[in-house]
């Protein structure tokens, strides 16, 4: 079968990794912006389209997945933009790491790769070194990877593919063939064209990404009645606009709704106790149940209410109101 030609792409890694140096590296000119501030790493979702060696890609930098100097607040806009400019989902994940010790740090980047997507996203990575000078004279990256048992196990799970770059010194390397950018990307990609065609072409999906692209078909086909002349790219470009911006605030309903259903959860369980330390003692476990169940179930009725909200505020409005009034706590409150 025809290897895909147009693919998606994720670069994931924790901040300071050089993911945006690498994609710098692959497109062989400057386009993702770098911060060279001490406190190194891009802090806003990147992602840009180019032909290389005739292949169509798209890079996505993810740094709201693993950005730990911002909030959760702060990184959720960019974990929204990430989502919608991949769906329906990536060819593939580029996890960034450096050529140096294999930590705890980097150990929870990859646990948190699989909290987001599921374990399965790794049938879709490939392990990319960054700092390529710092492999010792004569080594290859394979020998560096197996010296970490950790680090060995995570790119056996990525089906052994590994590669490394340099995005400093290796830009013009003639003396040694391992050792240049052109010759390591040219690899890269014969990898990526490998891994697609083992998966049969598909994208790495879920359900999430699954339900984001349909809101995006469904906006291209409104903004193509009434579009005039726009082009497909102009079309799809404000169609994704247009989901993220409902995804904001759908996100808003669900969050309000989620802390109020996580409240009011231990609320309800707080009436069918008389002695508050049977709940901060012995019936704790109940407790924490009760709130997840709350957060789950009062998540939804939030997201749901949500719809036809006009900003963050609104939703969060519409959430409040309809998670407080389905919970029947304000009717119980009410008759004491």
């Amino acid at each position: 079968m025809d290897v895909v030609t147009s693919k998606r792409i994720i670069l994931l890694g924790k901040t300071g990794a050089g993911k945006s140096s690498l994609a710098n590296t692959i497109f062989g000119e400057e386009l993702f912006t770098i911060n060279n501030s001490p406190k190194s790493g891009t802090s806003e979702c990147q992602a840009k389209t180019k032909s290389v060696n005739e292949r169509s890609i798209t890079l996505i930098d993810a740094p709201g997945f693993f950005y730990a100097e911002r909030s959760k607040e702060y990184s959720k806009p960019e974990i929204v933009r990430c989502i919608t400019e991949c769906a329906p989902g990536p060819h593939a994940f580029l996890i960034v790491l450096k050529v140096d010790k294999f930590t705890d740090h980097e150990q929870a980047v990859i646990t948190k790769i699989c909290q987001y997507f599921s374990e399965d996203a790794l049938k879709y990575a490939v392990v990319v070194f960054t700092h390529g000078d710092q492999l010792p004279e004569g080594m290859q990256i394979q020998e560096f990877v197996h010296q970490n048992k950790n680090l060995s196990d995570l790119v056996k799970k990525c089906g052994g593919r590994c590669h490394v770059v340099d995005n400093k010194y290796w830009k013009n390397n003639e003396e040694d063939a391992y050792r240049n950018n052109q010759f390591q990307v040219a690899e890269l990609l014969n990898t990526l064209d490998k891994m697609t065609e083992a998966n049969q072409g598909k994208c790495y999906t879920n359900e999430m990404l699954q339900a984001v692209q349909r809101e995006i078909q469904r906006e291209k086909e409104c903004i193509r009645q009434s579009s005039g002349n726009m082009s497909l790219e102009e079309i799809r470009n404000n169609a994704k606009m247009s989901v993220y911006d409902m995804l904001m605030i759908r996100s808003a309903g669900f969050a309000t709704g989620a802390l109020l259903g996580a409240l009011l959860g231990v609320a309800d369980m707080v009436k069918h106790f008389q002695d508050l330390s049977q709940i901060l003692i012995g019936e704790g476990q109940k407790v924490a149940s009760a709130a997840l169940s709350g957060v789950v179930y009062s998540g939804a009725i939030g997201y749901n209410a949500a719809e036809g909200a006009e900003t963050p505020v609104q939703a969060m409005q519409k959430a409040t109101n309809a998670v407080w009034n389905q919970s029947g706590f304000s009717a119980d409150q009410n008759n004491k």
